[in-house]
This record gives structure tokens, C-alpha cells and sequence, in this order.
């Protein structure tokens, strides 16, 4: 019996709450894991599980080592990491969830320059606008601007994500510019549907604070798709900068409201304090802090050009 095998067995179940789902992560039959749990549970005399057709959970031995266990597999991992490292050469799989509005047109290079820095580390890269739990999702981190979904996560901030009001200037030139936010109710709206701040909206102008419920004519979880729906003269959108700036720098979209300021919010990488990767992980965040500061090349081109304020309200 590999003990520190089943032990990582019973950590991803325990997280996981689910044998097939953590045969799954793990790669392996989900007879495996049944074959792991019990030899792990012979051992220590004692069950781990409470196991019905719906539910699985850890009995009081279980929930009295899980900590301890999760640990003890990481920093397994980790040494081992290190132990490659001294050789030159970290390696294995890193599993990453990103939201799709960055990865698409801004992390290829990202992705490209980190493995020709590391060969050996295999991305495992899952895009979606979703809210994940990075342990029950079974990945390493989650890239995205949502607030983790347990206090047993960290969240690094690594730069802000902006976002502007802007339209074609032939749809402004035919329908006008809107003065003050709440002028936007008067337009064809474009909307992102999966901010944390849902339909409320508040803009920042000279110290002072406007709220509003906007309707969209068009509503999707896809800041691409609303990009292309702009585009099309088809209405005023609201955009993430490091989406729209190709777009605004070339004259395709003008920024509306540039006065009236949304708040930022922050692309964090969430993950567990531990992780079973933590050392490919800790490579792998730096290597994004690095490509991407605090002030994020595309804002910077498009504040040079006077097209951006240099303000930003982050909250």
C-alpha cells in the first residue's frame, strides 16, 4: 500500500465530496479510489467516509485528520517540486480556470513564455466565465474578479480590470452622447451579465456617487460578444478595457461618460493555502505578475493617448 498515495486519495475525495468526481481529478478508475479509501480506512482501523447513493461524508476520524492529511500532501508535492528545481527542471500538471474575457487575446503569449521558461509543466487550462471553488473544481487556482467562495481560500490581486461605456461614433452620430448616466435608459444597452454587482451600476463623478438599475437590450455572460454587438452600431456597451482598447485605440468604439467612472475590479488568483502544487503555482502567479502590472499595458496605451483617465475607483 502507497500510504501517502491513499492518504491524497482521501484528501481529493474529502474535498471533493464525491468518489467518481475525484477519479476524475485524480485520473484514475473510480474503482481505484474505492480500492485506495478502503485499504487507507483497513489501516487506520477506522471508517473515513459515511457513504449513501447521494451524499458522502467524513465521519469524526475523518474530519479529525483531514486538515493534517491536505498538508501533509502538499507539502509532499511541494518538496518534491523544490527537489526538481535544484535540478532545473519543476515539472507535472497545473491546473488553472481562467475567465474567458482574459484569456481571449491576452494570455497566449502569456501561456507560450511561461512553458518555454518551464518546459516541463503541462497546463491544464479550463476557460469559463463561471464562479469556481478552485478544490472542488479540482484546479490550482481560479483567475477571476469574483470574491472567493470560502474564507479557506487566498486571493492575489494582480492588476485591475477596467471597465468603460462606448459605442461606435456612427451610432452616436444617429441616436447622441449620452451627458450623465442616467441618460444610458434612453439607449440600446449592451450589458455583461456576470458582475458581481449584477444590474446595479454606480459611477464616480467628482466625489460625488450616481447608482442605477440599467436594462439591457442585450444581456450575455460573453464581453466578446458585446464587443462584436458594438460593433455593429447595434448600441452603447459596457466593456473591460483589456477587451475593448484594440477598439478604442483605433477609433472602431469612443469611449462614452469618460467623466463617470465604474469601479475596477481586481483579477485575483484564488487558491488553496494548500495547494498540492504550490511551488509550479507560486512559479506560475509570478510569472503573471510580471507580464501583467498593476497598471496593465492596455490601459497605459490608452491613458498615453488621453482616450482613458488616469483615475480609478477600485472597490
Amino acid at each position: 500500500m502507497d500510504r501517502l498515495q491513499n492518504i491524497e486519495t482521501f484528501v481529493r475525495v474529502a474535498q471533493t465530496q464525491n468518489f467518481t468526481e475525484a477519479a476524475r481529478q485524480l485520473r484514475i478508475a473510480r474503482s481505484v479510489v474505492t480500492t485506495r479509501i478502503q485499504q487507507l480506512e483497513e489501516y487506520v482501523g477506522a471508517p473515513l467516509f459515511h457513504r449513501s447513493t447521494r451524499v458522502v461524508r467524513l465521519t469524526e476520524v475523518g474530519q479529525a485528520f483531514q486538515r493534517d492529511c491536505t498538508e501533509l500532501v502538499s507539502k509532499a508535492n511541494d518538496i518534491v517540486d523544490q527537489m526538481r528545481d535544484v535540478r532545473g527542471s519543476p515539472a507535472g500538471t497545473l491546473s488553472v480556470h481562467a475567465l474567458t474575457g482574459f484569456v481571449l487575446g491576452r494570455f497566449a503569449s502569456v501561456i507560450h513564455e511561461f512553458q518555454e521558461t518551464y518546459p516541463d509543466i503541462k497546463l491544464d487550462l479550463n476557460v469559463s466565465d463561471a464562479v469556481v471553488d478552485p478544490v472542488k473544481a479540482g484546479v490550482d487556482c481560479a483567475l477571476q474578479i469574483f470574491p472567493p467562495t470560502s474564507t479557506e481560500l487566498i486571493a492575489r490581486p494582480l492588476f485591475p480590470v477596467r471597465r468603460v461605456f462606448c459605442a461606435t461614433p456612427a451610432y452616436l452620430e444617429k441616436f447622441g452622447i449620452p451627458k450623465n448616466p442616467r441618460e444610458l435608459h434612453e439607449h440600446s444597452l449592451g450589458l455583461y451579465s456576470r458582475y458581481p454587482t449584477r444590474d446595479q451600476w454606480t459611477f464616480h463623478h467628482d466625489g460625488n456617487q450616481i447608482t442605477l438599475y440599467l436594462n439591457a437590450n442585450l444581456l450575455t455572460n460573453s464581453v466578446h460578444l458585446l464587443r462584436e454587438y458594438a460593433m455593429e452600431n447595434a448600441g452603447i456597451v459596457c466593456l473591460p478595457t483589456l477587451v475593448a482598447s484594440e477598439a478604442i485605440r483605433k477609433g472602431q468604439l469612443k469611449v462614452v461618460l469618460p467623466d463617470h467612472l465604474l469601479s475596477a475590479f481586481w483579477l485575483s488568483a484564488v487558491y488553496a493555502g494548500t495547494s498540492r502544487n504550490a511551488f509550479k503555482l507560486r512559479l506560475f502567479i509570478e510569472h503573471i505578475s510580471t507580464q501583467f502590472k498593476r497598471l496593465p499595458p492596455w490601459d497605459a496605451e490608452l491613458i498615453d493617448l488621453g482616450l482613458l483617465s488616469k483615475s480609478i475607483v477600485t472597490g
